[in-house]
């Protein structure tokens, strides 16, 4: 069956598809209610919206797409093929865009929203889960998308939308982020259990000169401390590995593969020796960031504010 073209102007198939959607979307719902009627009138009282308005709609809605919709008899209307291919897709969008609406409204939810939350993985074994735990306590249904990554990555992320607040170290900063510093943490020396040094508890980082590192890969906080302290002890390390996990790392320490410096572990690793640092002080700032401007749902709101409340208290 061949439809009836319309002679009025209307978008051609080389149309852009932003200019498509921007003249479409705001009738859509006006369609789908007269196509579930067919009647201009019936429709016009269940949506609440002058009948007028609603007859206007359907014929510019027809002029776009340069095709009939509906066969029309007095306000009694039914729908064409045409038109019934086109009610298929738009029911199928209406829904997509409620259950979006639905998911975001959830989200935002003071007492069941969600929080996009990253942090450090050599944060995720302990500081981050009994984060969570204590702030559950008043805030129990609260949901969290979780996401471990290095610094840099994190950021990526925070400014493409992606995650709510992030842990990160070094604490960054941009003119486009909020940093707060939450806590310092002291970082070791770590040493294979028959090391040289394994019999020492405390040693000063130019001690180490000579030995070969195993350290994080270029692009993370640690590794960029790790290559600034060893500057400031007097030397470059020499770099045998690379990883992208601190516990990987002090694997490769056990094996007698290096030596790297690397926070506290969460539990004791058989095979290395953990040496307190004299000088330089070695350290790393541990903060919270996110985007300067970015409106914040209820739910991140109070995550935010538990996080500032942990300042000095952060780490176990």
């Amino acid at each position: 069956m061949v439809h009836q073209q319309r002679s009025q102007a209307h978008l051609s198939p080389s149309s852009d598809t932003e200019d498509i959607v921007a003249l479409l979307a705001p009738r859509l719902a006006y369609f789908a209610g007269v196509a579930r009627t067919e009647h201009v009138t019936r429709a016009a009282q269940e949506m609440d919206v002058p009948q007028s308005t609603l007859s206007r709609a359907m014929v510019r809605l027809e002029q776009d797409l340069g095709v009939d919709l509906f066969a029309r008899i007095g306000r009694t209307v039914s729908l064409t093929p045409a038109g019934r291919t086109f009610l298929g897709s738009v029911e199928r969008a209406l829904a997509e865009i409620e259950r979006a609406a639905d998911e975001v409204r959830a989200d935002a939810d003071p007492a069941t929203g969600k929080v996009a939350f990253g942090f450090l993985h050599t944060m995720g074994s302990e500081t981050v889960p009994g984060l969570i735990r204590a702030f559950r306590a008043d805030h129990p249904r609260v949901r969290f998308s979780l996401v471990q990554n290095y610094g840099e990555a994190m950021i990526e992320r925070l400014r493409a939308g992606e995650l709510d607040l992030c842990l990160t170290s070094p604490v960054p900063d941009a003119p486009d982020l909020v940093a707060r510093r939450l806590d310092e943490q002291k970082l070791r020396l770590v040493v294979p259990a028959d090391h040289r040094l394994a019999a020492r508890k405390r040693v000063r980082l130019a001690e180490a000169a000579d030995e070969s590192f195993v350290t994080l890969e270029p692009g993370y906080g640690l590794r960029r401390i790790t290559d600034d302290l060893c500057q400031e002890a007097g030397f470059k390390p020499r770099i045998a590995f690379e990883g992208e996990e601190a516990e990987t790392l002090r694997g490769l320490v056990a094996a007698g593969l290096g030596v790297a410096l690397l926070p506290p572990p969460a539990f004791p690793r058989p095979g290395v020796v953990e040496l307190t640092v004299t000088a330089p002080k070695a350290a790393r700032e541990i903060g919270v960031a996110w985007l300067d401007g970015h409106p914040d749902t209820p739910p991140v709101t109070a995550f935010k504010k538990f996080l500032l409340s942990r300042r000095g208290n952060l780490l176990p």
